[in-house]
């Protein structure tokens, strides 16, 4: 169709309308999963145990599948992407003498953004807005005794004490997903959680963010946006198995850092002694930071050997490669990234694990009583 012909104009509207129906749209998606007081039981059934197993069960094995990161691959996109667009503004804007041009970049740029919160809510996001594991759970609801705390300490120290010997003996598997115990306990502790079908677990990958993970202390994270996992390269063989249980529990839909670590806890705890060694390893770290300093030197003198010295050994990689400023402007700003989404704890979440511990109730073995509510969250059609 040649310009100007009787059609060209009505086509000329109708691209029109609909980038402007694009435009509107992407805000007000983005403002209602921002805003919107979402219920958590609507979320819980129609997203978190509906949609959401969906869409992992065929991401994860596809990111899984991949010898790289697909998180990388994205990265290093958007960064070429942005700085095209900016470069491309600013020529354009010296060129004609008009700052329209650059707005109109930074207008690409806000409309990129939003459409990568909305993918990041509609992947994964939504469920930090699900039912929370306190009224997912029996929960005792009497106060935390400082006592309890104390004895939970003494009880990993005794634990770790215990194993330490056959789980070096045993050793740990470079990649956890070739642990069939665990992979087994994982399955095991998401059906006692939950009615949805078991999150596949995800293969630990090394990432570009690798340096940044050790400057600043971190030993993994999913990306939300291919669900995979993505560790710390100098993780410890010990510290393997609880790292990636915490990351399955987030790629199982438990967003919350307190949840992702009580799921990935119990899993180790179900696995072999190579995996408990390395739950309770956690569970001492986490003890250890809630209590004051002379109970930590009493703590510490339960310890044999063996695990003191691993317990060194991490303290030791931490500080070989972390960049305190770096360190604590990172986790500031996960700090915002967690109250954003409605953590209202931020990174202090991750220490409520002990809380769940020691609130929770159990039957034998460590499996978590389910609370009987009348309409327990449900998958809307059958997964594989």
């Amino acid at each position: 169709m040649r310009p100007g012909a009787p059609g060209c104009a009505g086509v000329v509207i109708n691209l029109s309308l609909r980038r402007l129906a694009l435009a509107a749209t992407l805000p007000a998606l983005a403002l209602v999963g921002a805003l919107a007081p979402l219920p958590p039981r609507a979320v819980e059934r129609w997203f978190s145990t509906g949609a959401y197993p969906a869409i992992q069960h065929v991401v994860t094995p596809l990111s899984n599948s991949l010898p790289i990161a697909v998180f990388d691959v994205l990265g290093i996109a958007a960064t070429i992407f942005v700085a095209v667009v900016l470069v491309r503004g600013v020529r354009t804007a010296r060129r004609d003498r008009s700052a329209r041009p650059l707005a109109r970049a930074l207008g690409v740029l806000l409309v990129g953004s939003l459409a990568a919160y909305v993918w990041f809510l509609l992947f994964w996001g939504l469920n930090y807005r699900r039912v929370p594991m306190t009224e997912r759970l029996r929960m005792d609801g009497g106060g935390l005794a400082p006592a309890a705390v104390v004895q939970l300490g003494r009880d990993a120290a005794g634990q770790l004490n215990a194993l330490h010997g056959e789980a070096h003996a045993i050793g740990w598997h470079e990649q956890p997903m070739d642990d069939g115990a665990l992979r087994r306990g994982f399955e095991e502790i998401q059906r006692a959680l939950s009615d949805a079908p078991p999150a596949v677990p995800g293969r630990l990958k090394p990432t570009i963010l690798g340096p940044y993970f050790r400057w600043a202390s971190v030993d993994g994270m999913v990306n939300p946006f291919g669900l995979e996992v993505l560790a710390n390269p100098d993780l410890l063989p010990f510290e393997r198995p609880f790292v990636a249980a915490h990351e399955w529990a987030h790629l199982a839909g438990y967003a919350d850092e307190s949840e992702a670590s009580f799921v990935g806890w119990l899993s180790c705890l179900r696995g072999g002694p190579a995996a408990q060694y390395s739950a309770w390893l956690l569970m001492y770290w986490q003890v250890n930071a809630e209590l004051s300093q002379s109970e930590r030197a009493t703590l510490a003198a339960a310890l044999a050997p063996g695990p003191r010295a691993d317990i060194e050994a991490v303290v030791a990689r931490l500080r070989r490669g972390e960049w305190p400023l770096l360190r604590n402007a990172g986790w500031q700003v996960y700090d915002q990234y967690l109250k954003a989404n409605r953590v209202e704890e931020g990174i202090r979440s991750y220490g409520l694990v002990v809380t769940l511990v020691l609130r929770a109730t159990f039957d034998e073995g460590w499996m978590p009583v389910r609370r009987e509510i009348r309409e327990r969250p449900h998958a809307p059609w059958p997964l594989s």
